[in-house]
């Protein structure tokens, strides 16, 4: 068996890749149905087409010597249009030819349970050797082991490789985080991205934005990394919610400067209800029924005047 040594780490990988964001006509859609980006010889990240899903969720693929860890399964159920399984299969079978094994456990677990991270999940009902975590929070904190949640933390290792298991709570009561040592990886989920920043409870959200900077100050992080982008290159401007054709989006990696930013930016706002805007992300402050449906309004009217032939592409 050819065994990796996870303990030099945190390693340098590859960053350098413009991801897929859709094409500006329906008609003539170009992006594969996933895109799949190697980050070293054992991290894969991957990203859903906005072709297939607006949502265009991230999911990682780790490896260590005796299994691996798929982070999120995306938005869509449909393995013809989008054939997650069949891509972890010959991702896997690749890096077996070069590190075999007699076995090989799958690990499918979440950054938390919304749908946009979870719809594939049945797309590994049926593969062997393969465990599916449940998204209930009690079996959560039973496999990663988590004995004081939310303040807590898990361990879990894939043989040699080692990651942490925080609990984030506030977008999603299930969230977890997830701080890979051979990469220096914080994988935040849908706490912390370049994009708009759901709190439905805002206290929940705070405290763990506070743990997590307490915990990425005393770590090696080498990047924070999240499960959407939704943010232009532009200060303070988002795409539109829905939009399928996103060509000017920011680096979906962020620094530890703006996890102290988005926590800081959380602290001021904590008392003030509604969406807020700052320069990297947006914070909505519990459900913010108005600023939602105005984001569903205006992404509404600009696809009709699209349809409509008044605009020659997706207004984004």
């Amino acid at each position: 068996m050819s065994f990796v040594d996870f303990t030099k780490a945190p390693v340098a990988g590859d960053l350098n890749v413009r991801w897929v964001h859709g094409s500006p006509s329906s008609r003539r859609r170009t992006d594969p149905s996933i895109q799949v980006h190697p980050y070293d010889d054992h991290t894969i990240i991957m990203r859903q087409s906005k072709d297939s899903s607006f949502e265009a969720p991230f999911m990682y693929l780790f490896f260590g010597n005796d299994r691996a860890l798929l982070l999120d399964t995306g938005a869509t159920v449909d393995s013809n249009r989008f054939p997650l399984r069949a891509t972890i299969d010959r991702l896997i079978t690749d890096w077996l030819v070069n590190h075999p094994r007699r076995r090989y456990e799958l690990i499918v677990a979440h950054t938390h349970g919304h749908n946009d991270h979870t719809a594939g999940d049945s797309q590994f009902s049926d593969r062997p050797d393969t465990r599916v975590i449940r998204k209930d929070l009690d079996f959560v904190r039973s496999f990663f082991n988590i004995p004081n949640w939310p303040a807590g933390i898990g361990r879990y290792d894939l043989g040699g490789r080692a990651f942490d298991i925080l609990p984030t709570p506030g977008h999603d009561p299930r969230s977890i985080s997830v701080y890979d040592r051979w990469t220096g990886f914080l994988v935040t989920g849908d706490v912390v991205y370049p994009g708009r920043l759901y709190a439905f409870d805002f206290p929940a959200f705070v405290e763990s934005l506070n743990r997590l900077v307490s915990y990425a100050e005393n770590t090696p992080i080498t990047h924070v990394m999240g499960c959407h982008i939704e943010m232009t290159r532009t200060s303070r401007k988002d795409y539109l919610a829905t939009t399928k054709y996103q060509p000017n989006e920011p680096p979906l990696q962020m620094t530890l400067a703006q996890l102290i930013a988005v926590r800081d930016a959380a602290e001021s706002v904590r008392t003030r209800p509604g969406a807020h805007t700052f320069d990297d992300f947006i914070i909505f402050n519990g459900p913010c029924y108005g600023a939602m449906g105005r984001q569903l309004i205006r992404a509404a009217w600009a696809n009709l005047l699209y349809r409509c032939g008044m605009v020659s592409r997706i207004v984004t």
